[in-house]
């Protein structure tokens, strides 16, 4: 919409300059002939403000799609920033919870491992082999 509108302001200025800038000085006054790229337009000085009330309505609809399309996109530029505030901090609460979660689940490990530790006889082996833990249980023999 932005590109579109600004295309429209710029074919109204190119249009509107060319034909003030063609049409200048003592041979062309407003009740001769008028023309624009070329073109001969012919009538009355009426016919000529009409023209220009036209090019200048072209103007304004080509400048309003400008700034319409560029509102837009500010408002959504400033959407997207206030959402990424929005879940970077419900991001970094998230992570403080879960630090939180797994400081208590270590401590909660270590607690039932400390009192283990103590009722254990520190002069005796172990009394359970070495195994081996597999990921699938059980191997299969060759």
């Amino acid at each position: 919409m932005i590109i579109l509108g600004l295309v429209i302001l710029v074919a109204a200025v190119v249009i509107g300059v060319a034909g003030v800038l063609s049409n200048s000085g003592n041979a062309h006054e407003f009740t001769g002939g008028f023309s624009v790229f070329g073109a001969d337009v012919t009538g009355s000085t009426g016919t000529l403000f009409l023209y220009g009330i036209v090019v200048g309505a072209a103007a304004l609809f080509g400048l309003s799609l400008l700034l319409t399309g560029t509102r837009r996109t500010a408002r959504r530029g400033r959407r997207a920033r206030r959402e990424l505030k929005q879940n970077r901090r419900e991001t970094a609460a998230a992570e403080q919870e879960r630090g939180a979660l797994i400081n208590e689940r270590d401590s909660a490990r270590a607690q039932p491992a400390q009192s283990e530790r103590a009722d254990e006889e520190p002069a005796g082996p172990a009394e359970h082999p070495r195994r081996k833990h597999h990921w699938f249980r059980h191997r299969a023999a060759h």
